[in-house]
């Protein structure tokens, strides 16, 4: 999902729209602060501010104003160069990948990178001026942390749906295959397992929520610090065991794979020689038919010397013709040798045949319900190669599909993903402040409260790169792609809920300020296990459930609302 960016170009927009927000906003402050007529001037930059209103400049020299129109401008500019900051970000991680693959750059840098642009604005909007200011301004954080999680579950996954929609097929999704249009059961999008594990992480990230929470919900004022203390650390143990996961999960992976793939080769060669067979693979009482094995065993037996060796088995799996997966023969040839091979003296002779078979039959039996196949081998052979088949595709193997070439060796990729981190690091850190501040003021300005403003503004800031990039790769209509763009997803959710909570949480418990945001963690929840729930519970999502997610949007904002200013719950 990478991005092609020309830094340059990037780098001089961004000097650009400083220099212009510097021009504007020193203009306005001056029409306001300086004297000037204010009743000359134009009543739209006059919007909600006091002619005897000075703003205070971040950081001593950053543009300012306390019009609605000059600050409404200010966030634009602001809320663009978070966005490139994302971007940035977003570029030199997945150039890291490229030459470090996953593992600790995958499972630790890639997430928490991905999560700073929100982290340094939580930080920033607790951290300046005195408590009373902080707890005023913190707001903007737990907007911005509901709003990109609200945003990424429900727009941008409802989106994912309808771009990656391919046509479902015994409740799986055909790649590149969508002659149904908008039919709301008849296509839809197939995920493997992988993404339904993060579905149900994203889900169990939700903890910390409901910990420092449980002092409201039991009417008691008396623990809320202990439990903001207690939700803490327990975020923080969260995130460190999320990474790990992250970490470790490529291994993980790849040996559930093999798994799955031995056993459809297994799966495989039952139902070839069933095919093959001149009889029964077992008698009426269900052992082993060892006259019918026998056959099969001098059938493959290509040199008559009693024994089959790794050629012969070789040559019996290339036969078989797994196109269905991507098989390394060699590979699947030994773990069957091993398998069978008991003597371990690297063949197989006619009783160690015959017993590898009545092992794999029981394994076959067991996996399916074969009470009414009894002696009959056909049925329940043909539904375990049929089960391993999708075991297999739910797997998503990891095949790499086109990569472009990089013409640039791993030494100069390395320097270019530095530097991009780098700058989008600097340009994060450095307009995050600024941005809450132009929140406040616009707020100010304009009596709309900083959460609705953060919820709805800020995350198209800070994930807007991430969303274009999950809907891009989610239209190429694949099982692995659609599988990437909803684990970025989740995997960005994720952690939302525990690393930016961890810094949103330790700025509400360092600084002392009150935990009172009962409707937005409310509203966190119920996305959370809704979408989380969705995840756990299948593989293959219709059409019709992108809707399901695009009303939870608005109704997020509506219950947040209500909540708040109808029954007064903040």
């Amino acid at each position: 999902m990478r991005m092609q960016r020309q830094s340059k170009p990037l780098l001089t927009a961004v000097l650009f729209l400083i220099l212009c927000g510097t021009v504007y906003g020193r203009l306005i402050s001056d029409l306001v602060s300086d004297g000037v007529d204010t009743h000359r001037v134009l009543p739209f930059l006059r919007l909600g501010a006091a002619a005897e209103e000075a703003c205070e400049q971040t950081y001593g020299f950053m543009p300012c104003t306390t019009t609605a129109l000059g600050n409404l401008f200010l966030i634009l500019v602001y809320g663009y160069l978070m966005f490139m900051a994302a971007t940035y970000l977003s570029g030199g991680s997945e150039l890291l990948l490229e030459i470090l693959g996953p593992g600790i750059v995958g499972g630790l840098f890639l997430p928490i990178l991905g999560a700073l642009p929100d982290a340094m604005l939580i930080l920033v909007s607790g951290l300046s001026g005195s408590a009373e200011t902080a707890q005023s301004q913190v707001s903007v954080g737990m907007g911005l942390l509901a709003g990109s999680t609200v945003m990424l579950l429900t727009v941008i996954w409802g989106s994912c749906i309808i771009v990656g929609k391919c046509d479902l097929e015994d409740n799986l999704a055909k790649d590149n295959q969508d002659t149904k249009g908008f039919s709301l059961a008849g296509s839809g999008v197939s995920t493997d397992i992988w993404t339904t594990y993060a579905g149900i992480i994203m889900a169990i990230s939700v903890i910390p929520f409901v910990i420092v929470q449980l002092p409201q919900m039991l009417n008691s004022n008396s623990g809320r610090h202990l439990a903001v203390l207690i939700g803490l650390i327990v975020s923080v143990l969260l995130l460190i065991s999320y990474c790990l996961y992250q970490v470790f999960q490529p291994w993980v992976q790849k040996r559930k794979l093999d798994y799955i793939k031995h056993r459809h080769v297994m799966s495989g060669i039952l139902k070839h020689l069933k095919k093959h067979a001149l009889g029964r693979l077992c008698t009426e009482d269900g052992r082993p038919n060892v006259e019918v094995l026998s056959k099969l065993f001098k059938a493959i037996d290509d040199d008559a010397d009693g024994y089959l060796s790794h050629t012969e088995l070789r040559a019996l799996v290339v036969g078989i013709q797994f196109n269905e997966i991507n098989l390394n023969h060699n590979d699947a040839v030994d773990k069957v040798m091993k398998e069978f091979d008991t003597t371990q003296d690297s063949r197989i002779d006619i009783d160690e045949f015959v017993a590898g078979v009545a092992k794999w039959l029981e394994e076959a039996k067991g996996a399916n319900d074969s009470s009414n196949h009894g002696a009959d081998s056909t049925k329940y052979i043909d539904a375990f190669h049929m089960q391993t088949k999708r075991q297999h595709f739910l797997l998503g193997e990891q095949s790499e599909e086109g990569e472009e070439g990089e013409e640039e060796n791993s030494r100069s990729i390395t320097v270019k993903a530095v530097l991009l981190l780098l700058l989008g690091t600097v340009i994060a850190a450095a307009f995050a402040d600024p941005l809450v501040d132009a929140v406040q003021n616009f707020s100010n300005a304009t009596r709309i409260p900083t959460f609705f403003i953060s919820f709805i503004a800020l995350p198209l800031a800070t994930n807007s790169s991430e969303a274009v990039s999950a809907i891009i790769f989610a239209s190429r209509k694949k099982l692995r792609s659609a599988s990437l763009t909803f684990s970025e997803l989740y995997g960005a959710v994720t952690m939302n809920n525990v690393l930016c909570l961890s810094v949103f949480l330790a700025l509400v418990y360092a600084r002392g300020l009150v935990w009172d945001f009962s409707s937005e963690v409310l509203v966190i929840l119920i996305v959370c296990i809704v979408m989380g729930v969705f995840a756990s519970i299948r593989t293959t999502f219709p059409l019709w459930t992108s809707f399901v997610a695009f009303l939870l949007y608005p109704l997020s904002l509506a219950l947040v609302y209500v909540l708040d200013y109808v029954f007064g719950w903040s």
